[in-house]
Formats: C-alpha cells, sequence, structure tokens
C-alpha cells in the first residue's frame, strides 16, 4: 500500500455514511463537511500520508507546521436520521491523476469497505466562471435509487452538467463507489469558483441537514456569507467597468 494510514483509534460503527469534503472548486465542499464535523463534534480516529500529496507544508498561526494529510472523523447516532457518520477532511489532495486514484483506492480498500459504509456523499463545487446569484445545488449520484432519494432534498439532476465531469477525489470516490455497488452521490454547489464561497456551501449544508434530519447554528457561517456577497458585489462592479472601457465604436 502506498499511503500510510495512523489509527488513533478503530470505533465500532453501524454501516456508516461516508461525506467526503476536501479542497476544491470554491472551497464548497470543504467548507460543509468542515462545518458539519466541528459543530457536532466529530472524533478524530485516523490520518492518512501519501507520497501523492503536495511536496509542501503549511504554517499554523502559532509556526507549526501542518504537514500534508488527510484525516478521517467519525459520528454516532447522527440526527432524527440516526446515522454513523465517516467524514474525509483535509487541505490537500493527490498532486496527479495516478495519486487521485490511488490514495482514494486505498482509502476505499483499508477504510471504507473494512467500516462497511452504507453511503458516499462527496461534496464540491461546480466551477461557473461567473458570478452566481442564487447557487443551485447539483447532484451525480450512483443510482435512480440515491437519485430518486436526493431530489426531494433540493438537488437537481441537470443532464450534461457538470459537463466536464467531476475531477479529483469526489469524482474518484463516487465511481468506486459505483463499482463496489455501494449508493452514493456528489453534491455539487455552483459557485463562481473566484473565492472561499460560504454562500454556496450554505445551499449544499440546507441539502446535507435534510439528509441527516437536523438543524445547525448557522450564525457564523452566515456571517461570512455576508462578507461573501460583499466581495461578490465588488467584482460585479468591477466586471461591469471592465466591460464599459472595452467598448468598441462603429466608424
Amino acid at each position: 500500500m502506498e499511503s500510510v494510514i495512523r489509527y488513533f483509534e478503530e470505533p465500532e460503527l453501524d454501516r456508516p455514511v461516508l461525506v467526503e469534503g476536501l479542497p476544491g472548486v470554491g472551497n464548497v465542499g470543504k467548507v460543509v463537511a468542515d462545518f458539519i464535523a466541528d459543530k457536532l463534534g466529530a472524533k478524530h480516529f485516523a490520518t492518512v500520508m501519501s507520497k501523492y500529496f503536495p511536496p509542501q507544508i503549511l504554517i499554523d498561526p502559532n509556526g507549526i507546521a501542518i504537514p500534508p494529510t488527510n484525516e478521517l472523523y467519525y459520528l454516532k447516532d447522527v440526527g432524527e436520521s440516526h446515522l454513523d457518520v465517516i467524514f474525509l477532511l483535509g487541505d490537500f489532495q493527490a498532486v496527479t491523476p495516478d495519486g487521485q486514484f490511488t490514495v482514494c483506492k486505498e482509502l476505499m480498500e483499508e477504510v471504507f469497505l473494512k467500516y462497511d459504509v452504507s453511503t458516499i456523499f462527496t461534496l464540491g463545487g461546480y466551477g461557473t466562471g461567473q458570478m452566481v446569484e442564487t447557487p443551485r445545488v447539483l447532484g451525480a449520484a450512483t443510482d435512480m435509487d440515491t437519485k430518486t432519494k436526493l431530489e426531494p432534498y433540493g438537488v437537481s439532476f441537470v443532464p450534461g452538467e457538470p459537463a466536464a465531469g467531476i475531477v479529483g477525489a469526489s469524482g474518484v470516490l463516487l465511481g468506486l463507489a459505483q463499482f463496489h455497488g455501494i449508493a452514493g452521490a456528489c453534491i455539487m454547489g455552483e459557485t463562481s469558483g473566484y473565492f472561499v464561497d460560504y454562500k454556496s456551501a450554505c445551499f449544499v449544508l440546507d441539502v446535507m441537514e435534510r439528509l441527516f434530519g437536523i438543524t445547525f447554528d448557522r450564525t457564523d457561517l452566515e456571517e461570512k456569507c455576508k462578507q461573501i456577497e460583499e466581495l461578490a458585489d465588488k467584482v460585479k462592479t468591477y466586471e461591469a467597468s471592465k466591460k464599459k472601457d472595452n467598448l468598441g465604436y462603429i466608424g
């Protein structure tokens, strides 16, 4: 195995749901997964290291090194649905296509199949390249039953979207889920992709609340949403001024 998985605890879980929220377009999936895990007090049970992660470290505000890892957390008996949940979180993804497949395959075989994961939800952003007033939440499912389950929760399944497919861990894990006969879906919030999109994350969080049968205090998240809306207004003003400056003339 090319990844190293260090366990701090081996919890007993009852056919847990996996929620993946690694960095991606607008960091939408990461924001949502981190928020849920933090609000519910998820417990850290394993760290994943891989040669396919970036050859770098981050540095925290106290000057302490943060190595390139993914982290696994768990929760038991979540919400009205009483689900056990595993979270795949982190600040890094593998940097090559081979690495993406290898890391996801090893996590599937060494962790998710071991814990008999029942459903896999990968969370991400759907980049539009332009400002979005009211983000849609788009989905791609492993099967019709999962699609039918998600549609009433506000997930739209639009033919041909996203046109370029789903890349990174969100796509690879969904493909592996389907290969192993595990139900799953990628849930994506529309985003410009220009910045960390807390507004889009709120729309994806709506779906996750309905899935889990739980309601979160979003005070801190909504404050960040307001900041993003103010930033978005500035971007729109800038884009409008650029268009005006670039007007041609007929002579």
